[in-house]
């Protein structure tokens, strides 16, 4: 019976680099940028300003001539800090009654968070680089880089219309926390139920 050799993590992840200005060049010669979306809430808005806000999203879409992938991360909240300022008032607390509603208060936050009620979600947008499939055509990772940053100028004028922000992810640090984040969704969900 031949054994099978497993692959190992650098081998099984299709990331060759993380250039200095976040960039992520992939084993198949590709590049990608991370764009994070800071979003509005829609369901405050009126119903014209809904309207509105979706018939942007369209001109976005359709302004989009080149590969995208949005991605939506929920993350669960981390209260520790929160809960632990209220047990430091608790203490200094003298009136029984205002003792007894902030520890009530502190179980609800930790029935909220474990039931995943208080999680934040964060937005994403992934833009690949179209590169030409001649033979005898390379393009220099300068232009590829020219290319994506373009393409972040045109996702952020389009996504303005429609009241979002964007925050490029411009430095190697924040695109490896990033991906980080994404690959270790089960470590991060069993260290915070722990």
């Amino acid at each position: 019976m031949k054994k099978i050799k497993e692959k190992t993590i650098q081998e099984w992840i299709p990331i060759q680099t993380i250039t200095k200005d976040g960039i992520i060049k992939l084993k198949n010669n590709k590049y990608i940028k991370i764009i994070k979306i800071i979003p509005i809430n829609y369901n405050l808005k009126s119903d014209l300003e809904k309207m509105s806000i979706l018939n942007s999203y369209k001109i976005f879409l359709k302004t989009c001539n080149f590969n995208i992938q949005i991605l939506i991360q929920s993350k669960k909240e981390n209260l520790e800090n929160h809960i632990s300022l209220i047990q430091e008032n608790i203490k200094k607390e003298k009136n029984k009654y205002l003792k007894n509603i902030s520890e009530e208060y502190i179980e609800y936050i930790k029935n909220l968070n474990s039931t995943k009620k208080s999680s934040t979600k964060e937005f994403y947008i992934i833009i690949e680089n179209e590169k030409n499939n001649k033979k005898d055509y390379i393009e220099s990772e300068e232009i590829i880089k020219n290319e994506l940053k373009e393409n972040y100028f045109k996702i952020k004028e389009c996504l303005a219309r429609c009241g979002n922000s964007t925050e490029e992810i411009s430095n190697q640090k924040q695109a490896i926390e990033i991906l980080y984040s994404f690959l270790n969704t089960r470590k991060n969900i069993y260290n915070e139920e722990n």
